[in-house]
């Protein structure tokens, strides 16, 4: 009698490959990642908030306790350890991050924001000055992995604004101390408001002040759902950059890219986080078929594979459409925090795009190159926000006021039209301000 074997089902691709009409379903599981968090998160986050407003230190040292299982002796890191920290980083690494420094510096260095006046005849003076901020605070994450790079970001944007007082707050290892890549970082930029602090905790204390943290004008950086939830919480008494969703990568790409380059760069964004998303849009359906398969090849070997996994199975997608018009217009739809244009002519395609973070184009300006070393700020706008917001950028840092020197001979002449205006909103007292000193220079004319 003959034995029939059985045959394994093949396992599922890792990132589908979808045609442009069967897009609807993985759209919109990407455009559902929005920042929000559940009642838990938002009542403990709350919860703790309220602690660390009413008890001050000695809720940031319960609470690093509970969550890091660290009993700090102090909060502040000692300078003495940020130095110490930059001393022994790898010689490679230092100048690897003096070059970025110098790059992202450059670059924003371009960006400020100009005071401005201009004389409007009639002895009038109008204008605008421009200030930076008086106190910010930079949350670094510091737990499951560790990002000097976000250091150099939000600080330098900071500094080339004209902020005088920086705290950072990082979560402690073991040792009671940040990551010592986050403290090189920070010794580097010259910071010393060092704080060994993580969670909302760490927001809390930037927001409220305690004994030991001073209170701050607006707070930036990324972290985890507590992070984010508590700095939803306390905007308003303070400022913050954002609410960040999970990170993504579209990329535009045609029958001229080379498909490991598309796969490694969309492995780039999955190894994120498990709701990172990933997507190639391409009306070349040998390009996507190509994509998947370097993809399910790669995979297996790297260190973040179950992460990689998730995201590329629930939010992630190779899609086919039938033009690369079609494309163009998908990924206007989405806004996306990274847009890589790999294309013939990528600048052409560029000039179709209306909404994104940030955009890499050719094949060989891969978003890591942004992410580390560029110049331009990774701080992007998550979760189809970029079609209102922006990267972090000094003007995020500074605050304009608005500078108005009138004359006697311009308020004789505009006086009666500012007091009707007034009245056409039966704001009375608004009219009599004028109208009083209308009284005075009808007097002595």
């Amino acid at each position: 009698m003959c034995c029939r074997r059985s045959i394994a089902p093949m396992p599922s691709p890792m990132i589908p490959v979808i045609d442009y009409a069967d897009r609807a379903d993985r759209l919109q599981a990407v455009l559902s990642r929005s920042a929000s968090f559940s009642d838990e998160v938002d009542t403990a986050v709350r919860d703790i908030l309220h602690a660390v407003r009413t008890e001050g230190d000695a809720a940031l040292h319960r609470f690093t306790e509970q969550f890091d299982g660290v009993a700090l002796e102090a909060l502040q890191v000692p300078e003495s350890a940020l130095h110490a920290a930059l001393d022994e980083i790898d010689d490679d690494l230092r100048r690897i991050m003096d070059e970025a420094a110098a790059n992202i510096r450059r670059f924003h260095e371009r960006q400020g924001p100009n005071s401005w006046f201009e004389d409007d005849g009639d002895g009038v003076m109008l204008g605008q000055r421009v200030q930076p901020l008086e106190r910010v605070g930079l949350y670094v994450p510091g737990g499951t992995a560790a990002y000097p790079s976000s250091v150099l970001m939000n600080a330098i944007s900071a500094q080339v604004a004209g902020v005088p007082h920086i705290a950072m707050v990082s979560p402690p290892q073991d040792d009671g101390l940040p990551h010592p890549h986050i403290m090189a970082a920070a010794a580097l930029l010259g910071l010393d408001r060092v704080y060994a602090l993580g969670g909302a905790q760490a927001v809390g204390a930037l927001a409220f002040g305690t004994d030991t943290v001073q209170s701050v004008d607006k707070i930036v950086g990324p972290g985890n759902a507590y992070v984010a939830a508590a700095k939803k919480q306390v905007f308003g008494r303070v400022d913050i950059d954002s609410v960040a969703g999970p990170s993504e990568i579209g990329v535009l790409a045609d029958d001229t890219a080379d498909p490991a380059f598309v796969a490694a760069d969309l492995l780039s964004q999955a190894e994120h986080d498990p709701r990172a998303s990933a997507l190639l849009v391409t009306p070349h359906r040998p390009l996507a078929e190509a994509v998947r398969d370097e993809i399910a090849d790669r995979v297996p070997d790297l260190p973040r594979a179950d992460i990689i996994e998730a995201s590329l199975r629930d939010y992630s997608a190779c899609i086919v459409t039938d033009t690369m018009a079609q494309a163009v217009d998908m990924m206007n739809e989405l806004a996306v925090e990274h847009l890589e244009i790999i294309t013939d002519e990528p600048w052409t395609v560029c000039s179709d795009i209306k909404h994104a973070g940030a955009i890499f184009l050719g094949p060989y300006s891969s978003e890591p190159v942004g992410d580390y070393f560029a110049g331009p700020n990774h701080v992007l706008p998550t979760g189809g926000t970029a079609r209102y917001a922006s990267a972090l950028r000094v003007s995020d840092f500074v605050r304009t006021q608005s500078i108005i020197q009138y004359s006697a001979r311009r308020l004789a002449k505009t006086g009666p039209d500012i007091v009707q205006f007034a009245e056409a909103e039966s704001l009375q007292a608004h009219a009599d301000a004028i109208r009083e000193r209308l009284k005075q220079l009808n007097a002595s004319a």
